[in-house]
């Protein structure tokens, strides 16, 4: 012990060390009387699995199927002890949740490490927990549950997007922010008598207007300044039904597009109807849970076909005239939709030359 601060071994540094003196010390794992593991000690004998819970200022990590446990500081040298640690251990997954945007950092460092990396939806992790009977939660507790689901159900590691991905999906979700406030302020116009409120709130829309007129300006020319979307842009356009707008949101909010299999876009994007059947009993095929701003995006898209008469618009009539339902027949069509634009760009070819 050194003025004051416990070392513990087999953990890194206290994380004010690292640089957060609010975040508190490393926190060990309860087994100092233990041998090392033989990962640790460079001798891979089984694949070994880290969960990372990840908090504002702070990263609680554990180790399967060891059980070492460390915390470190979320910032520059926090960052860099954890990948330097994580790299010499040769991990065969490492998992953390989608915290609502501290995550990208800490992906970033792990990807730029060339890491096997999964961000997976916090949800699943805590069914997960719950069906293992794990129901406190701290950290601590979240980053052990973290690692023992990447190592029960193994999620397949994805590339993390670079910058300009990441600030191609900020504007476009900043473009979605700006219409639902618009759309909240046309409605609360609608019950307004006063017609100095409204004046006010007429004054607001127009800069909201003029906000989303500059980000859509934005968007444009960083889709113009990659080649890459570009092209993407292209080939998704040359298919009836599909304008700027939603070819804007699928190569923000699904990169995946062309790089997977039809049934695993379709269930990431949720539109692939689930089974639920318990012996004799026949349920209603559901779909469930996927990117809600590409459903929306291929619904209108849809609807579009439908009432414009595109081709897609043949597809959807023959299933009421089956005896599907409306609804029913939509996410059909949208299915369909996603699958073909799906092969679009994995073949890259314009849907005039399919």
């Amino acid at each position: 012990m050194a003025e004051g601060i416990p070392v513990f071994p087999r953990v890194l540094k206290p994380v004010h060390e690292l640089g957060s003196a609010s975040a508190g010390f490393v926190i060990p794992n309860g087994r100092m009387g233990r041998e090392a593991s033989p990962n640790l000690q460079g001798r891979e004998t089984t694949p070994m699995f880290v969960g990372i819970d990840v908090s504002k200022d702070r990263l609680d990590v554990h180790l399967r199927p060891g059980g070492e446990a460390f915390a470190v500081a979320r910032d520059g040298e926090g960052l860099a002890a954890l990948t330097a640690r994580l790299a010499g251990l040769t991990p065969s997954l490492i998992v953390l949740e989608a915290t609502g945007g501290f995550e990208t950092v800490v992906a970033s460092a792990l990807a730029a490490a060339h890491l096997p990396l999964a961000v997976v939806n916090p949800r699943q992790i805590r069914d997960f927990a719950r069906a293992t009977g794990k129901l406190a939660k701290t950290d601590a507790l979240d980053a052990a549950s973290i690692a023992r689901f990447a190592e029960a159900i193994r999620p397949e590691p994805r590339p993390v997007a670079d910058e300009e991905a990441l600030l191609l999906g900020e504007l476009v979700a900043r473009r979605r922010q700006l219409i639902d406030m618009m759309t909240a302020e046309r409605n609360r116009r609608r019950q307004l008598t006063s017609k100095a409120l409204i004046k006010k709130l007429d004054r607001h829309l127009d800069l909201l207007q003029e906000q989303l007129a500059e980000l859509e300006a934005d968007i444009g020319t960083t889709i113009k300044g990659s080649p890459a979307w570009r092209e993407k842009d292209e080939l998704l356009q040359s298919v009836p039904g599909i304008g700027p707008k939603i070819a804007l949101t699928l190569i923000a909010e699904l990169p995946e597009l062309g790089t997977i299999s039809r049934r695993e876009i379709a269930a990431l994007a949720g539109v692939a109807p689930f089974n639920r059947d318990s012996g004799t009993m026949r349920g209603r095929r559901m779909i469930a849970g996927g990117r809600t701003p590409v459903r929306a995006a291929l619904y209108m898209s849809v609807l579009v076909s439908i009432r414009r008469n595109l081709p897609l618009a043949n597809h959807y009539e023959r299933l009421p005239a089956a005896g599907k339902p409306a609804k029913v027949a939509i996410v059909a069509c949208m299915r369909k939709l996603l699958t073909t634009l799906n092969a679009i760009l994995r073949d890259q070819k314009s849907w005039q030359n399919a």
